[in-house]
């Protein structure tokens, strides 16, 4: 697991500086807070070129990585800490097999390697907190038992902060991190239960990245589908099948095409019952049977493409109406499909609202709560009022679970279409036909 896995410019650009300033390494062994050891190691790799350093670190590699760590962890200053990280960074690049000279050094002191690197993830001081970051990543990717958590946890706290920040060099190292940590179960696992970290990556998503960060969230999500939990509940808590489908829609890079697709195929094969009826809804099948008519350079794409097509296909051929009704309203995403206005649907289907406890009314009355999308308020009014059209008892129940205020509300909403449908729904809630008399 190379340094170089994280890459960014801003890192590359102020490392180059760094390595050129001055540290008062013989002020600190005056002052008592580095031994004359210490000193004469640290002078021999300070500022030399890099062919020396190498030198240096051949023949004595693991002294040197211990060094780094304890000079970490008992000096304070910015500056100085920016020069050991540099240090650091520099003995790893390109050079894996150095990484338990520093993972080993919990052998001499517990609290290293990853004391010193934790602590400073809180510095105040941008480059320290993400150069801290991309070491650290390098070495828990490596460990070869799982990862403590109390390693872990202040580590993913970091990424969470950093990957909703609005510095584009902050969301990119976050991410990069969180690809390089996800291929460990523990991580996935670690990282699905930090709800702000995932709902970081999944905002990412929603505001336009470019085609490579959006190949990198995506293969963040589809490492994070492997788990069995996030495979059943990442539609329920993310909204994520119409977000995935938006972004694959509009890519026009076939890599980001893959990794969505991949991240499909795992919902389905792991969580099929949790994640068909939005995709049917996200119209993923007309979408599937698009792509599988173009070219691709890669195989593995035509395969997931093949699976999700017969997948969908069979359960869309098994589709009864009201099964098409049932997964647009647990997807969340109404529109004005044919379903809604037809008068024998409603007929006919009106009372399994009332199913497992009224399961699908309480969703419409949710909706009318919680959505802040005018079409969706506007389908959803509708289906009330269609409701209690043809099920006479329904205006009590609606009123019990407070549907009858929520559609009164929405009669002064902005939208002409929501006030219209609101309206005509309360008309039906307060009519007293004469059967009922």
């Amino acid at each position: 697991m190379s340094i170089s896995l994280v890459s960014n410019s801003y890192l590359d650009e102020n490392s180059a500086k760094i390595r050129a300033k001055p540290v008062p390494w013989e002020g600190y062994q005056r002052a008592g807070l580095i031994t004359s050891e210490e000193l004469g190691l640290i002078k021999k790799v300070d500022r030399q070129s890099k062919a020396k350093v190498e030198a240096l670190l051949a023949s004595d590699g693991p002294t040197y990585a211990a060094l780094y760590l304890r000079l970490l962890k008992k000096l304070q200053r910015v500056d100085t800490q920016s020069c050991i990280l540099v240090l650091i960074a520099d003995a790893l690049t390109d050079h894996e097999e150095r990484i338990p000279w520093f993972t080993n050094a919990s052998q001499s002191d517990p609290e290293l390697p990853y004391g010193p690197l934790l602590r400073i993830l809180d510095s105040q001081d941008d480059f320290v907190q993400l150069k801290a970051t991309q070491i650290l990543t390098v070495l828990l990717s490596s460990e070869k038992s799982p990862i403590q958590s109390q390693q872990l946890h202040p580590f993913l706290n970091t990424l969470a902060l950093l990957v909703v920040n609005p510095s584009p060099h902050k969301r990119d190292i976050a991410v990069q991190c969180l690809e390089a940590i996800l291929s460990r179960p523990e991580c996935r696992r670690a990282v699905w239960a930090n709800a702000s970290l995932v709902g970081g990556l999944v905002d990412i998503l929603r505001h336009n990245p470019t085609p490579q960060m959006s190949y990198q969230v995506g293969f963040c999500l589809w490492l994070l589908t492997f788990e069995q939990e996030v495979a059943e509940q990442i539609q329920k808590r993310f909204d994520i099948i119409p977000l995935l489908v938006d972004v694959a829609q509009g890519a026009a890079k076939e890599k980001v095409i893959r990794v969505i697709v991949a991240t499909f195929r795992n919902l389905v094969s792991k969580a099929p019952q949790a994640n068909l009826p939005a995709m049917l809804v996200a119209q993923l099948l007309p979408f599937a049977k698009n792509l599988s008519g173009r070219k691709w350079t890669d195989e593995d794409i035509v395969e997931d493409i093949q699976f999700l097509r017969d997948e969908l296909s069979a359960r869309f051929e098994s589709l009864t109406t009201y099964d098409e009704y049932r997964s647009e309203l647990l997807s969340g995403h109404l529109s004005w499909s044919p379903v809604h206005e037809s008068d024998l649907f409603w007929k006919e289907n009106a009372t399994k609202l009332n199913d497992k406890d009224y399961e699908l009314l309480k969703i419409l009355i949710r909706l009318l709560s919680e959505s802040n999308d005018p079409t969706v308020l506007a389908v959803a009014s509708h289906d009330i009022g269609q409701y209690v059209k043809h099920y006479e008892r329904g205006k009590k129940i609606l009123t019990d679970l407070g549907g009858k205020t929520r559609v009164m509300e929405l009669m002064s909403h902005p939208n002409s279409d929501v006030r219209y449908q609101a309206l005509i729904s309360v008309q039906r809630l307060v009519s007293h036909p004469w059967a009922a008399v």
